[in-house]
C-alpha cells in the first residue's frame, strides 16, 4: 500500500520513485530516476517530506526549503543523474550508510561530519547553506535571550540551537542560498561558496490602487520558530512605545509558551499590537493584512537568508531588516545596524514620514527587486548553473593535475 502511494506520488510530480519495502526500508533512500540514462549517482541530504506528496500541496506554502529541495533533485535528474533522497540529522538519515558510488554529495545539516570520510573519495561533496555558522547562529540566538533576561527579568528557551557541525570543513564546495553576510561566517574554511537566491512560497501582482497614505503607520513583522532569535521581542518593546504606529504579528505564538507569557500584555493587550498568528502567505487573508501594511521588519540575529522578508517583498513591502537577515534591501529598505529598540522605532518613524511618492517609489523598487531575483524559476536557473560550474572546476582541476 505504502508502495503504491509513493508510487502515485512520483508519477504526478513528474519522476519515478523507487523505494525498497522491508524490514530495513526506513535506512533506505528514497531513489528517483532520470528519464534518459544515468550518467552517475547523487545523493541528496535534506528532507524526504517533498518528495511523498503532490507538488500542489501546502508544505511548500510553509517554507522554502520544501520546494527548493524538490528543485535540486530536479535539477541533478534532468542532467542524467540517479538521485537518492535521505533527511537530515533525525532518524533515518543519521544511518543511512553509501553503498554505492556517489558522483555528487549534498548535505544541508548534519550528515556530512558521519558520511564525508566514507563516501568514495571522488565523489563532489557539497554543504548546502541555508542558515549562517552554527557557532555565529547560536551565539547571536544566546545574546537574544540574555537581553530578554535583563530586560524582562525572565529566562527564555533558546529554540533554534543548532548542533555542532563541521559541513564546511569537510565539504568541497558550499552553495548558499544567502549573501555577503551569510559567506562571512563561514569564510574562515576557504571554501568556494555560491550564491543561489532563496526562492519564494507566492508572487503577487503589484497594485497600483494601493492607499499608501492610509498604511504608512501600519508595519508587519511575519516569522518562525525562534522569537527571540527572529527579534520579536524588539518589535514589540519598539511599538509599545509607539502606540501612533501600528503592528501585525504573524507567527506561531502558542508554540513558545514561555516568550508568550512574558510578552502576553504586549501580544495581546496593546490597542496598537494585532497578533494574528499563523498565516498561509499564499492565502487571501494574507493578502489582505499586506495591503494594509506598509514595511516589514524583521532583526533577527542570525539567518541563511530570510525568506519572510523576501515574501513580503514580493507584495511590495518595505524592508526593515537586520544585516544578519542576510537579504539585501538596496536602496529600497533599511539596514539596522544595532537592532536596538530605539533604532526600531526612528526607523518606522523616517518611513511613515515620507511622502506617497517616495514609499510608492520604495515599494516598487522591493516587489521588482523579488521579482527578478527571488522566484523559483531564478532559483532553479542559478542552481543549474552553479552545478555546472563546479563540474567545469572540477575538470580544470584534472587537467591541471594530469599535467603535472
Amino acid at each position: 500500500m505504502v508502495k503504491a502511494f509513493l508510487k502515485q506520488i512520483a508519477l504526478k510530480c513528474g519522476y519515478e520513485i523507487r523505494r525498497k519495502q522491508n524490514k530495513s526500508s526506513l535506512l533506505d533512500p528514497i531513489s528517483l530516476f532520470p528519464e534518459k540514462s544515468m550518467k552517475g549517482s547523487v545523493l541528496l541530504s535534506y528532507l524526504v517530506d517533498p518528495f511523498l506528496v503532490a507538488e500542489n500541496d501546502l508544505l511548500f506554502n510553509k517554507h522554502t526549503n520544501y520546494w527548493e529541495c524538490l528543485q535540486i533533485a530536479k535539477t541533478f535528474l534532468n542532467m542524467g543523474y540517479r538521485v537518492d533522497v535521505i533527511s537530515g540529522p533525525s532518524f533515518p538519515g543519521d544511518q543511512f550508510i553509501p553503498k554505492r558510488d556517489y558522483s555528487f554529495f549534498i548535505d544541508m545539516y548534519k550528515n556530512m561530519d558521519r558520511i564525508a570520510n566514507v563516501i568514495n573519495k571522488d565523489c563532489i561533496k557539497i554543504y548546502h547553506i541555508t542558515r549562517a555558522h552554527w557557532m555565529f547562529h547560536n551565539a547571536a540566538e544566546y545574546k537574544r535571550c540574555l537581553d530578554i533576561q535583563q530586560r524582562k527579568k525572565v529566562t527564555i528557551k533558546p529554540r533554534r540551537q543548532v548542533q555542532p557541525n563541521w559541513g564546511i570543513d569537510l565539504a568541497d564546495y558550499g552553495i548558499t542560498i544567502g549573501n555577503e553576510f551569510t559567506i562571512s561566517t563561514y569564510k574562515y574554511a576557504k571554501k568556494p561558496i555560491f550564491r543561489v537566491p532563496i526562492s519564494t512560497c507566492a508572487q503577487f501582482p503589484w497594485n497600483g490602487n494601493k492607499k499608501y497614505v492610509a498604511c504608512k503607520r501600519n508595519f508587519l513583522w511575519l516569522g518562525g520558530e525562534g522569537l527571540a532569535h527572529k527579534g520579536l521581542d524588539l518589535v514589540l518593546d519598539a511599538f509599545k512605545e509607539t502606540p501612533e504606529f501600528n503592528l501585525f504579528v504573524c507567527g506561531e505564538i502558542r508554540k513558545e509558551d514561555d516568550f508568550e507569557k512574558a510578552y502576553f500584555k504586549e501580544l495581546y493587550e496593546s490597542k496598537n499590537i494585532h497578533t494574528i498568528g499563523w498565516i498561509d502567505v499564499c492565502s487571501q487573508e494574507f493578502y489582505q493584512m499586506i495591503e494594509n501594511c506598509i514595511g516589514i521588519i524583521n532583526p533577527s540575529c542570525a539567518e541563511g537568508a530570510s525568506g519572510s522578508v523576501i515574501q513580503c517583498m514580493h507584495a511590495g513591502l518595505i524592508p526593515v531588516v537586520s544585516r544578519e537577515s542576510g537579504v539585501n534591501v538596496d536602496d529600497f529598505g533599511i539596514i539596522l545596524e544595532e537592532c536596538s529598540i530605539e533604532e526600531i522605532q526612528r526607523s518606522v518613524e523616517n518611513i511613515s514620514s515620507l511622502s506617497e511618492s517616495e514609499v510608492t517609489e520604495m515599494s516598487r523598487r522591493a516587489w521588482n527587486f523579488a521579482r527578478i531575483n527571488h522566484t523559483r524559476v531564478r532559483f532553479a536557473e542559478e542552481y543549474e548553473n552553479t552545478i555546472n560550474a563546479i563540474i567545469m572546476r572540477e575538470k580544470v582541476a584534472d587537467v591541471n593535475q594530469c599535467e603535472k
